[in-house]
Protein backbone atom coordinates (compact mmCIF):
# COMPACT_ATOMS: atom_id res chain seq x y z
CA UNK A 1 0.00 0.00 0.00
CA UNK A 2 2.64 2.53 0.16
CA UNK A 3 3.10 2.95 -3.09
CA UNK A 4 -0.10 4.35 -3.46
CA UNK A 5 0.22 8.44 -4.17
CA UNK A 6 -3.09 10.79 -4.00
CA UNK A 7 -3.80 12.35 -6.91
CA UNK A 8 -3.94 16.14 -7.86
CA UNK A 9 -7.06 17.98 -6.23
CA UNK A 10 -8.47 18.65 -9.53
CA UNK A 11 -8.85 14.78 -10.92
CA UNK A 12 -9.43 13.02 -7.22
CA UNK A 13 -12.76 11.67 -7.86
CA UNK A 14 -15.65 13.11 -5.80
CA UNK A 15 -18.24 10.07 -4.91
CA UNK A 16 -22.17 11.36 -4.46
CA UNK A 17 -23.00 11.48 -0.84
CA UNK A 18 -25.41 9.24 0.63
CA UNK A 19 -28.05 9.35 3.32
CA UNK A 20 -27.46 11.79 6.35
CA UNK A 21 -25.38 10.29 9.20
CA UNK A 22 -24.49 13.35 11.63
CA UNK A 23 -26.89 16.15 11.54
CA UNK A 24 -25.91 18.92 14.13
CA UNK A 25 -27.95 21.67 15.28
CA UNK A 26 -27.33 24.56 17.04
CA UNK A 27 -25.00 22.85 19.43
CA UNK A 28 -23.22 24.61 22.37
CA UNK A 29 -20.70 23.88 24.92
CA UNK A 30 -19.54 25.49 27.63
CA UNK A 31 -17.05 24.39 30.28
CA UNK A 32 -16.53 25.84 34.10
CA UNK A 33 -12.64 26.43 34.89
CA UNK A 34 -12.77 27.41 38.37
CA UNK A 35 -14.67 30.94 37.93
CA UNK A 36 -13.91 31.24 34.47
CA UNK A 37 -16.82 30.32 31.48
CA UNK A 38 -15.81 29.24 28.30
CA UNK A 39 -17.83 28.88 25.75
CA UNK A 40 -16.04 26.59 23.21
CA UNK A 41 -18.58 26.28 20.93
CA UNK A 42 -21.35 28.73 19.85
CA UNK A 43 -24.72 27.12 18.49
CA UNK A 44 -22.79 25.12 15.63
CA UNK A 45 -24.90 23.33 12.96
CA UNK A 46 -23.31 20.66 10.53
CA UNK A 47 -24.72 18.22 8.48
CA UNK A 48 -22.67 15.04 7.10
CA UNK A 49 -23.41 12.65 4.76
CA UNK A 50 -22.52 9.29 4.16
CA UNK A 51 -19.86 8.74 1.44
CA UNK A 52 -18.58 12.42 2.56
CA UNK A 53 -14.33 13.23 2.95
CA UNK A 54 -14.74 15.71 5.34
CA UNK A 55 -11.70 18.06 6.67
CA UNK A 56 -12.35 20.59 10.20
CA UNK A 57 -9.94 23.04 10.69
CA UNK A 58 -9.03 25.72 13.26
CA UNK A 59 -6.85 27.52 14.97
CA UNK A 60 -5.77 26.77 18.88
CA UNK A 61 -8.90 27.48 20.69
CA UNK A 62 -11.68 27.64 17.90
CA UNK A 63 -13.20 24.73 18.87
CA UNK A 64 -11.80 21.72 16.85
CA UNK A 65 -10.93 19.53 19.55
CA UNK A 66 -14.22 20.42 21.46
CA UNK A 67 -16.05 19.42 17.65
CA UNK A 68 -13.98 16.33 17.24
CA UNK A 69 -15.23 15.28 20.79
CA UNK A 70 -18.66 15.80 19.99
CA UNK A 71 -18.93 13.94 16.49
CA UNK A 72 -16.68 11.34 18.42
CA UNK A 73 -20.00 11.12 21.06
CA UNK A 74 -16.91 11.79 23.51
CA UNK A 75 -18.87 14.02 25.27
CA UNK A 76 -22.23 15.59 24.97
CA UNK A 77 -23.21 19.22 24.39
CA UNK A 78 -24.81 22.08 27.20
CA UNK A 79 -26.82 22.94 24.66
CA UNK A 80 -28.64 21.85 20.86
CA UNK A 81 -28.98 18.53 19.03
CA UNK A 82 -27.13 15.61 17.64
CA UNK A 83 -28.34 13.14 15.57
CA UNK A 84 -26.04 10.18 14.93
CA UNK A 85 -27.78 7.83 11.71
CA UNK A 86 -31.20 9.74 13.03
CA UNK A 87 -30.89 8.91 16.74
CA UNK A 88 -30.51 11.73 18.76
CA UNK A 89 -27.12 11.45 21.28
CA UNK A 90 -27.25 15.07 22.62
CA UNK A 91 -28.83 13.25 26.20
CA UNK A 92 -27.87 9.61 25.86
CA UNK A 93 -25.98 8.39 29.02
CA UNK A 94 -22.30 6.98 29.10
CA UNK A 95 -23.47 3.40 28.19
CA UNK A 96 -25.28 4.55 25.28
CA UNK A 97 -22.34 7.10 24.17
CA UNK A 98 -20.03 4.09 24.82
CA UNK A 99 -21.98 1.71 22.08
CA UNK A 100 -21.98 3.78 19.29
CA UNK A 101 -18.45 4.63 19.98
CA UNK A 102 -17.65 1.36 19.47
CA UNK A 103 -20.25 0.01 16.49
CA UNK A 104 -20.30 3.71 14.63
CA UNK A 105 -17.10 5.50 14.82
CA UNK A 106 -13.52 3.95 13.77
CA UNK A 107 -11.03 6.11 15.54
CA UNK A 108 -7.41 7.47 13.99
CA UNK A 109 -5.16 8.98 17.02
CA UNK A 110 -2.01 11.14 16.08
CA UNK A 111 -0.86 9.13 19.44
CA UNK A 112 -1.84 5.64 18.06
CA UNK A 113 -3.57 4.65 20.97
CA UNK A 114 -1.99 0.89 20.85
CA UNK A 115 -1.65 -1.58 23.53
CA UNK A 116 2.25 -1.78 23.83
CA UNK A 117 2.43 -5.50 24.67
CA UNK A 118 -0.08 -6.92 22.24
CA UNK A 119 0.63 -7.51 18.70
CA UNK A 120 -1.12 -5.86 15.86
CA UNK A 121 -3.34 -8.60 15.40
CA UNK A 122 -4.94 -8.68 19.42
CA UNK A 123 -4.79 -4.51 18.85
CA UNK A 124 -6.95 -4.87 16.05
CA UNK A 125 -9.05 -7.78 17.50
CA UNK A 126 -9.67 -5.14 21.07
CA UNK A 127 -13.08 -3.27 19.69
CA UNK A 128 -14.37 -6.74 17.91
CA UNK A 129 -13.50 -8.36 21.47
CA UNK A 130 -16.17 -5.04 23.25
CA UNK A 131 -18.23 -5.82 20.16
CA UNK A 132 -18.85 -9.31 21.81
CA UNK A 133 -17.62 -11.52 18.63
CA UNK A 134 -16.77 -14.73 18.89
CA UNK A 135 -12.39 -15.36 18.81
CA UNK A 136 -12.69 -17.00 15.89
CA UNK A 137 -14.55 -14.59 14.19
CA UNK A 138 -12.87 -11.62 15.65
CA UNK A 139 -9.32 -13.02 13.98
CA UNK A 140 -10.89 -13.41 10.54
CA UNK A 141 -12.09 -9.63 10.74
CA UNK A 142 -9.03 -8.42 11.98
CA UNK A 143 -6.27 -10.27 9.73
CA UNK A 144 -9.02 -9.23 7.00
CA UNK A 145 -8.71 -5.66 7.92
CA UNK A 146 -4.47 -5.84 8.31
CA UNK A 147 -4.50 -7.23 5.04
CA UNK A 148 -6.60 -4.00 3.51
CA UNK A 149 -3.81 -1.83 4.75
CA UNK A 150 -1.07 -3.44 3.52
CA UNK A 151 0.23 -5.47 6.91
CA UNK A 152 -0.61 -8.80 6.43
CA UNK A 153 3.12 -9.77 6.81
CA UNK A 154 3.39 -7.67 10.35
CA UNK A 155 0.27 -9.02 11.94
CA UNK A 156 2.69 -10.53 14.99
CA UNK A 157 4.67 -8.01 15.64
CA UNK A 158 3.95 -5.61 18.36
CA UNK A 159 4.31 -1.88 18.32
CA UNK A 160 7.73 -1.50 19.26
CA UNK A 161 8.50 -3.50 16.12
CA UNK A 162 6.71 -1.06 13.80
CA UNK A 163 7.56 1.73 12.44
CA UNK A 164 5.59 5.04 12.99
CA UNK A 165 3.81 4.73 9.54
CA UNK A 166 2.95 1.17 10.13
CA UNK A 167 1.79 2.10 13.83
CA UNK A 168 -0.57 4.25 12.06
CA UNK A 169 -1.88 1.40 10.04
CA UNK A 170 -2.36 -0.58 12.30
CA UNK A 171 -4.53 2.17 14.02
CA UNK A 172 -6.57 2.60 10.82
CA UNK A 173 -7.42 -1.16 10.81
CA UNK A 174 -8.15 -1.03 14.29
CA UNK A 175 -10.72 1.70 13.14
CA UNK A 176 -12.05 -0.49 10.48
CA UNK A 177 -12.37 -3.81 12.13
CA UNK A 178 -16.76 -3.28 13.25
CA UNK A 179 -17.12 -1.76 9.57
CA UNK A 180 -18.20 2.03 11.69
CA UNK A 181 -20.12 4.73 9.87
CA UNK A 182 -17.76 7.49 9.89
CA UNK A 183 -13.81 6.84 10.30
CA UNK A 184 -12.65 9.98 12.38
CA UNK A 185 -9.34 10.99 12.26
CA UNK A 186 -7.63 13.37 14.67
CA UNK A 187 -4.04 14.58 13.18
CA UNK A 188 -3.33 11.41 11.92
CA UNK A 189 -0.02 12.44 10.15
CA UNK A 190 1.15 14.80 13.24
CA UNK A 191 3.79 12.08 14.91
CA UNK A 192 4.82 11.12 11.14
CA UNK A 193 7.56 12.40 9.04
CA UNK A 194 6.49 14.32 5.74
CA UNK A 195 6.79 10.95 3.37
CA UNK A 196 5.05 8.62 6.06
CA UNK A 197 2.29 11.08 5.85
CA UNK A 198 1.66 10.99 2.29
CA UNK A 199 1.41 7.25 2.45
CA UNK A 200 -1.38 7.33 5.79
CA UNK A 201 -3.48 10.18 3.10
CA UNK A 202 -3.11 7.94 0.68
CA UNK A 203 -4.30 5.19 2.96
CA UNK A 204 -7.33 7.34 3.63
CA UNK A 205 -8.02 8.25 0.10
CA UNK A 206 -8.34 4.21 -0.71
CA UNK A 207 -10.94 4.06 1.62
CA UNK A 208 -12.32 7.10 0.79
CA UNK A 209 -12.59 5.54 -2.84
CA UNK A 210 -13.90 2.72 -1.35
CA UNK A 211 -16.66 3.99 0.47
CA UNK A 212 -16.35 5.09 3.75
CA UNK A 213 -17.30 8.26 5.50
CA UNK A 214 -14.08 10.10 6.52
CA UNK A 215 -13.93 13.02 8.91
CA UNK A 216 -10.26 14.15 9.35
CA UNK A 217 -9.48 16.77 12.20
CA UNK A 218 -5.96 18.89 11.50
CA UNK A 219 -4.56 22.11 11.51
CA UNK A 220 -2.68 21.47 8.62
CA UNK A 221 -3.70 23.17 5.08
CA UNK A 222 -1.85 20.57 3.09
CA UNK A 223 -3.51 17.89 4.88
CA UNK A 224 -6.66 19.24 4.76
CA UNK A 225 -6.46 19.28 1.05
CA UNK A 226 -6.77 15.98 0.78
CA UNK A 227 -10.82 16.13 1.75
CA UNK A 228 -13.30 16.94 -0.28
CA UNK A 229 -15.42 19.56 2.18
CA UNK A 230 -13.52 21.45 4.88
CA UNK A 231 -15.23 23.26 7.44
CA UNK A 232 -13.18 26.05 9.17
CA UNK A 233 -13.76 26.85 12.88
CA UNK A 234 -12.73 30.38 14.62
CA UNK A 235 -13.95 31.02 17.97
CA UNK A 236 -16.37 28.80 18.35
CA UNK A 237 -18.40 29.25 15.28
CA UNK A 238 -18.13 27.79 11.64
CA UNK A 239 -16.50 30.50 9.59
CA UNK A 240 -16.81 28.57 6.33
CA UNK A 241 -17.86 25.56 4.64
CA UNK A 242 -16.73 24.96 1.27
CA UNK A 243 -15.59 22.54 -0.77
CA UNK A 244 -11.58 21.73 -0.87
CA UNK A 245 -9.38 23.50 -4.04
Amino acid sequence: MSSIVPQPADVRPVRPPGPLVIDIRGITKIYKMGDQIIHALRGVSLKICRNEYLAIMGPSGSGKSTMMNMLGCLDTPTAGDYEFTGRNVAHMDDDELADIRNREIGFVFQTFNLLPRSDALRNVELPLIYAGLPAHERRLRAEEVLQSVGLGDRMHHKPNELSGGQRQRVAVARALANNPSIILADEPTGNLDSKTGEEIMALLEVLYERGNTIILVTHEEDIARHARRIVRLRDGVVESDQAAM
